[in-house]
């Protein structure tokens, strides 16, 4: 079967970390909620625990989303499921839990069409710069471990490859150089999502848009300004080599939709799925 049937005339969605806008972000309710809108794609973000275990979970820390305090690399699964993962985003969602990878996993061999953006959380040594090119982006941490990034990250493919989801799935990392250990151990097995301009993957020895599939497309200035998107011309040159060219979360209103749109991109990340769903239907760019 071929999921990658998304063009500039057909732009996919792809919710970011679920139904994130109103649903508590990386919870197996906000990847539902997406799944029931229509959505073409689920990204996520997997950590590891202290017992090894994957986990869907944005941040280094349990902080901002759950209930509880402390790295989630310092804690085992059993601890970070005591935790509540919902109510920090409203009352109502009291008791939602930090998911597995494979729980999403599980639920996505029930939906066949649906692809997914997996992004690896742990970085090498040097994996990605301190810079803040975009409001959207935050500052990354400069330190890592090589081998837990490598480590982690042939885990997750394998996992991914034990489900059959090989084909249906982009790897998605601000880290070149994990981006060209991919590339350099498996070739093109897997589908590698980068990002442009290029410094927003940090050090890389390979020429950055040789290898990938799809590439998230920033303004290349570099300011958050009205755009925030890649010119038509910019996502033109990226698909001329071979990649193709997605937008991500600056797009949230209908204007920036109309950017997206006129810039010719093929995927849109976001967090609020239902309006940019609805944007693209009235529009006649999603099909």
């Amino acid at each position: 079967m071929n999921y990658w049937t998304q063009s500039s005339k057909n732009i996919y969605v792809a919710a970011h970390r679920g139904w994130s806008k109103k649903y508590p972000e990386n919870t197996m309710l906000a990847f539902r909620k997406a799944l029931e809108l229509g959505v073409d794609q689920l990204e996520t973000d997997v950590r590891i625990t202290r017992d090894g275990e994957l986990v869907l979970i944005h941040d280094a820390t349990v902080d901002r989303t759950t209930s509880g305090s402390g790295k989630v690399c310092d804690m085992t699964l059993a601890e970070l499921q005591e935790l509540d993962a919902g109510s920090w985003k409203d009352p109502a969602f009291a008791g939602e839990r930090i998911p597995k990878f494979t729980d999403l996993l599980e639920l996505v061999k029930d939906h066949p069409t649906i692809t997914l953006d997996i992004e690896l959380k742990e970085y090498p040594v040097d994996g990605i710069p301190p810079i803040k090119l975009h409001a959207e982006v935050k500052e990354h941490p400069v330190d890592g471990s090589d081998e837990t990034a490598f480590t982690i990250c042939d885990r997750i493919l394998k996992t991914i490859d034990d489900y059959g989801f090989t084909d249906r799935v982009v790897i998605n990392t601000w880290s070149g150089r994990l981006h060209e250990y991919i590339y350099e151990k498996y070739g093109n097995k897997y589908r590698l999502h980068l990002y442009f301009p290029s410094p927003l993957m940090g050090k890389m020895t390979l020429e950055p848009y040789s290898f990938g599939y799809c590439c998230c497309m920033f303004a290349s200035d570099g300011q958050p300004g009205d755009r925030r998107v890649a010119t038509r011309e910019e996502c033109a040159e990226m698909l001329a080599k071979g990649i193709r060219p997605w937008a991500g979360t600056a797009v949230k209103t209908p204007e920036m939709v109309d950017v997206a749109i006129a810039s010719a991109v093929e995927l849109i990340t976001c967090d609020d799925p239902e309006l940019i769903l609805n944007c693209l239907r009235e529009r006649g760019y999603h099909k």
